[in-house]
């Protein structure tokens, strides 16, 4: 009888233990957000093409742009046009967490270079893409169909690219298969251009106010943006 009594209190103090750790378990501090590092990361760990050091500017500059208030959406699109256009270049990350919503193909501007983009500008007519750092706007159906406009907020480096029109639109030239074929994407007039397949998707999850950053280690970008000065 006594073994049973001694049994039954040692299970009811069990029983107590493990209440008593499920609420504090319950009640713990909950996990610090990840650091830039990690985020920076975790998106090369979906996105393995796109270097680290477009990730981390590109974050960076997310982090500058939010603190001006312009934006409150937690979504970055880092292109990265260090790689040629062949290889998935475009990502879009959700800066909370670092998980990859997309990672695709982008096509350049005819006037940036043929397979790889090594020459950029703000000047109208030149056909060419623009660095930095860009807030996606609104929507719009024009003759590549549903697109979206940017605001360039680097004035040296993109400032006028909402007058020169360079959007996020779909074109013909953009697929795997195009690329198998002729070894590079087509070229755009310097828009962002992605694949049929996908870019409406793309345009209706960023449009509105989030952070679209045209990354290549251009030193005077590098050292002289606002929204980069962490690093110079």
């Amino acid at each position: 009888m006594m073994n049973s009594r001694l049994h039954a209190r040692q299970r009811a103090l069990c029983s107590a233990a493990a209440l008593l750790a499920g609420s504090l378990a319950a009640h713990a501090a909950p996990a610090a957000p990840p650091t830039m590092r990690q985020l920076a990361q975790r998106i090369h760990a979906q996105a393995p093409n796109i270097g680290m050091r477009a990730i981390t500017t590109s974050l960076e500059a997310y982090r500058h742009v939010r603190a001006e208030k312009l934006t409150d959406r937690p979504l970055v699109t880092i292109v990265d046009y260090s790689l040629p256009s062949a290889r998935r270049r475009l990502a879009v990350a959700d800066v909370t967490t670092g998980k990859v919503l997309f990672y695709t193909y982008v096509a350049h501007g005819k006037g940036s270079g043929l397979d790889y983009a090594t020459r950029f500008s703000n000047r109208p007519g030149t056909d060419a893409s623009s660095l930095g750092v860009f807030l996606t706007a609104g929507t719009y159906y024009g003759k590549h169909g549903y697109s979206l406009r940017l605001r360039g907020l680097d004035p040296k480096f993109n400032g006028d690219a909402y007058r020169r029109d360079i959007v996020v639109h779909s074109a013909w030239y953009v697929s795997k298969a195009f690329a198998q074929k002729y070894g590079r994407m087509g070229r755009s007039w310097g828009c962002f251009a992605l694949s049929r397949t996908v870019e409406g998707a793309i345009v209706h999850l960023i449009q509105g106010a989030t952070v679209l950053v045209g990354y290549y280690p251009d030193p005077q970008w590098l050292h002289s943006s606002a929204f980069l000065k962490a690093r110079s």
